[in-house]
C-alpha cells in the first residue's frame, strides 16, 4: 500500500507542474487589463504603464513565470489587487466555507443516492426503481445555477420557510471562534445552539442544491454496478447455498459494486468543486469560489491562480484517498501496487 502511495505520490508532481504552466498562461491571456482596473477608469496612460512597470507587468513572459514560480516554491501565492490581501491568507480563511458547503452537499447525496440505486437493482421495474430514473434524468438534466434559484424563489421568496442566502450566518449572530473553520462543528464547540441552527439553516439551501446535481451520477452507477454483480455467477452461488437475501445483498453484492461507486464519487467531488462557483454566487457563499470570480472579473491574476493550484492539489489529494480506500475494499488493488 505505502509503494502504491509513493507512486500515485510521484504521478501527481508532472501534473501539478503543468496545472501552474497552464494556469500562468491562461490568466495572462485573459482578456483586460489589471494595470487599467487597478487604476482607475480616469487615469491617464502614463498612470498605467507606472502601475503596470511596478506589478512586474512590463517584463518578459518568462521572467514573470520565474518569479511565480519562485514565489510559488516560498508558499507565496500573491497579493490580490482588489483586497491587498495576500492570496494564500484570503483562501485559508474561505477554503472551510467552500468545503464545508461541498463536503454537506455530497454526504446528502450520498445517503439518498447509494440506497436509492441498491433498492432499484433489486428491484427492477418498480416503482422505487422509476423513481430512481426519474430522479436521476432530472439531476443531470437541470443546470445547477438554476435549480439555486428556484429552490431560493420557493423556500425564501413564496414560501418564506428559509432564511435569506446571504452568506453563511444570519446578520444577528457572530461567527464562533474558528477551530476548524466549519461553522456547523465550531458552533458547537462554542455551545451556541442558536448559532449553530442559522448556520444550519444557511447550509440546507445550497447544500440541496448541490446534492441533487450530484445525486444522479451516483444513483445511476449504483443502480448499473448492483445489478451487474447481482447476475454474477458467486452470487447465484450464495443465493443457492441458502444464504438470506439480506446476506447475499450487503456483503456478496454491495461490496464487490462498491469499486465503480467510490470511482463515480471522485468524479462527483471534482464537479462539486467546479458547480461551487456558480453556487456560492447565487446564494452569496463567501468561499474561495465566489473569490475566483470575482478575482476573474477585476483580472486580478493572483487569485485565479491560486484558485486553480489549490483546486488541483485537492483533486491530486482525492484521488490519492480513493487509491487508499480501493486498497481497503479490495485486497488485490494492494497486491498490484
Amino acid at each position: 500500500m505505502l509503494t502504491m502511495i509513493g507512486k500515485r505520490l510521484m504521478f501527481a508532481i508532472p501534473s501539478l507542474i503543468g496545472v501552474v504552466i497552464v494556469t500562468f498562461l491562461l490568466t495572462r491571456a485573459l482578456p483586460g487589463d489589471p494595470a487599467a482596473y487597478f487604476a482607475g477608469p480616469a487615469a491617464t496612460k502614463e498612470a498605467v504603464e507606472q502601475i503596470r512597470k511596478k506589478l512586474g507587468l512590463d517584463r518578459p513572459l518568462i521572467e514573470q513565470f520565474f518569479r511565480y514560480t519562485n514565489d510559488l516554491a516560498h508558499g507565496d501565492f500573491g497579493n490580490s489587487l482588489t483586497t491587498g490581501q495576500p492570496v494564500a491568507t484570503e483562501i485559508r480563511n474561505r477554503l472551510p466555507a467552500s468545503a464545508e458547503l461541498t463536503l454537506l452537499g455530497l454526504i446528502v447525496s450520498i445517503v439518498i443516492a447509494i440506497p436509492l440505486g441498491v433498492l432499484a437493482a433489486t428491484r427492477p421495474g418498480s416503482w422505487i426503481d422509476h423513481l430512481c430514473r426519474v430522479t436521476t434524468t432530472a439531476g443531470v438534466s437541470l443546470p445547477v445555477f438554476f435549480t439555486g434559484l428556484v429552490l431560493v424563489y420557493v423556500f425564501y421568496f413564496r414560501l418564506g420557510w428559509s432564511p435569506a442566502p446571504l452568506g453563511r450566518l444570519d446578520v444577528f449572530y457572530s461567527a464562533p471562534p474558528t477551530v476548524t473553520g466549519f461553522y456547523l462543528v465550531d458552533t458547537l464547540l462554542a455551545r451556541d445552539v442558536e448559532a449553530f441552527r442559522s448556520a444550519l439553516s444557511q447550509l440546507i439551501l445550497p447544500a440541496t442544491t448541490l446534492a441533487i446535481f450530484s445525486l444522479a451520477p451516483i444513483a445511476r452507477m449504483t443502480r448499473a454496478s448492483m445489478l451487474a454483480v447481482l447476475a454474477s455467477e458467486f452470487v447465484r452461488t450464495a443465493r443457492a447455498s441458502g444464504l438470506s437475501p439480506s446476506t447475499v445483498i450487503v456483503t456478496y453484492a454491495f461490496r464487490n459494486a462498491m469499486l465503480p461507486v467510490i470511482t463515480t464519487l471522485s468524479m462527483v467531488f471534482s464537479f462539486l468543486l467546479g458547480a461551487n462557483v456558480l453556487v456560492e454566487k447565487v446564494f452569496a457563499w463567501p468561499g474561495i469560489g465566489s473569490y475566483a470570480v470575482e478575482a476573474l472579473i477585476s483580472s486580478d491574476f493572483a487569485p485565479v491562480q491560486g484558485f486553480v493550484l489549490t483546486m488541483a492539489v485537492m483533486y491530486v489529494l482525492l484521488n490519492l484517498v480513493i487509491d487508499i480506500l480501493y486498497g481497503v475494499i479490495d485486497p488485490r488493488v494492494r497486491l498490484e501496487g
